[in-house]
């Protein structure tokens, strides 16, 4: 699994992996991803009610060999009130028309839960990756919280697409079946 950061907090106990974890979330930009690795088995319940509480989005924990690597998202508390691409299509929507559902959230994130069929290419590999998306396809654009997906469509209309579509209000608001790829 990738992540931008490892903090190793194996061998430590309530609290210090979660004082360890707010320290180093302190210092990552939004968006960036921490892998915290650790031993101690109460941490899962109390590392994903802590980013609840602080507003950091909890991706979820994989268990390997005894220790537990829990992945984090940062996220700030701020509501994007406008969205600038013109193209928006609802959640509910995608599943209903032809076309491909591009995922640009983080591979961590959509390993742990994703729409089936859905295509994975990360906000930050998607120029580079532009030749495996057709430009005569219908693509509907989803990240988290659509934010990210924005800025996607943007980046693809710029480039030419012209059948985009921002999805909104994300993945957060998903309640249909989730594939995971872990």
């Amino acid at each position: 699994m990738k992540s931008d950061f490892q903090l190793d907090a194996k061998g430590l106990s309530c609290p210090m992996p979660i004082v360890k974890t707010k320290k180093m979330m302190a210092d990552l930009l939004d968006g960036q991803i921490l892998e915290v690795s650790a031993t101690d088995k109460g941490l899962k319940a109390d590392i994903a009610a802590w980013a609840e509480t602080v507003g950091h989005q909890y991706i979820g924990t994989l268990e390997a060999d005894g220790v537990l690597k829990h992945y984090i998202r940062k996220c700030t508390n701020e509501q994007i009130v406008e969205m600038t691409f013109g193209q928006i299509i609802d959640l509910e929507q995608i599943t209903n028309r032809e076309g491909l559902i591009l995922d640009v959230r983080e591979e961590a994130e959509f390993a742990f839960g994703h729409i089936e069929g859905a295509k994975s290419i990360p906000m930050g590999e998607l120029m580079a990756r532009l030749t495996e998306l057709d430009k005569e396809q219908e693509i509907y654009v989803i990240c988290r919280t659509g934010t990210r997906s924005d800025m996607a469509a943007q980046k693809l209309a710029s480039h030419g697409f012209t059948k985009v579509f921002n999805v909104l209000p994300g993945m957060t608001s998903w309640t249909g079946n989730l594939t995971k790829s872990i």
